[in-house]
């Protein structure tokens, strides 16, 4: 009987004790709201987001740089900022019992924009050496003169005025003016240019078009590349040999 008694004793000790540890795991993994400041050279930091990796919750620092968020024992918290380096803490029941958690920050190192440079810029003093040269030159005309009254001419100039240097720029000037004058003269169009060239008889009599298929054939002529060139290089003859050719294409469509 008193062994019985025994027994029954162990057992339900054997019961309490299972009761306990399991009461107390649950405890220790019921999350518990931790409070805490991100600082950065003691100075708080707003806006950073404070995510538990574990149950993924995300808190986010006021001005003062403090938080609050849910945790438990073995939580991992990320800290992330724009402006500093992602910081990572894995909590324990000591950290979570004190809940005065305090985070530093590191500042990210500033980061300088790759640039890659292809070809370096040539500085032009052109304006400058001509201005340069022209004085020289001035004062070298000068000079030359002044020898002339008071010396026999000899059919040198003193200090050699450079005349092909400025004959070469008069050239350069002229070529300028030319190709500023080409640029600016009128472009016109081949359309405008077949039906100024050739009269409405040749489209009728010679190439057989109808009133209506003129414009058509015009416009079906213009696609070709070669128009381009017969604008810039006009002739009546080259026009005429280029339309008989392209109405034997518009024929055959």
């Amino acid at each position: 009987m008193f062994v019985i008694k025994i027994l029954r004793m162990n057992k339900n000790y054997f019961f309490v004790s299972i009761l306990f540890f399991t009461l107390q795991s649950g405890f220790s993994q019921t999350e518990k709201l931790i409070k805490g400041k991100v600082l950065h050279e003691q100075f708080p930091v707003e806006k950073v987001e404070v995510a538990n990796f574990s149950s993924k919750k995300v808190s986010i620092t006021n001005s003062a740089g403090e938080f609050s968020i849910l945790v438990k024992a073995g939580d991992e918290l990320i800290f992330i900022s724009k402006n500093h380096d992602i910081k990572k803490i894995v909590l324990d029941q000591n950290i979570i019992s004190r809940n005065n958690l305090v985070i530093s920050l590191i500042l990210k190192p500033e980061e300088l924009e790759e640039v890659l440079i292809t070809k370096m810029p040539s500085i032009k003093l052109s304006t400058d050496k001509a201005y340069e040269q022209g004085k020289i030159d001035q004062l070298a005309v000068d000079k030359s003169a002044r020898t002339l009254k008071t010396g026999v001419y000899n059919g040198t100039i003193e200090n050699g005025l450079d005349f092909f240097r400025v004959a070469d720029m008069i050239l350069k000037l002229f070529k300028k003016e030319k190709e500023k004058a080409l640029e600016n003269k009128p472009k016109i169009e081949f359309k405008q240019l077949a039906k100024s060239s050739c009269d409405q008889k040749f489209y009728i009599e010679t190439l057989q078009l109808k009133p209506e298929e003129i414009p058509l054939f015009l416009q079906f002529c213009d696609a070709d590349p070669k128009s381009k060139t017969l604008i810039e290089n006009s002739n009546v003859l080259s026009l005429m040999n280029f339309l008989l050719s392209k109405n034997i294409e518009f024929k055959k469509l």
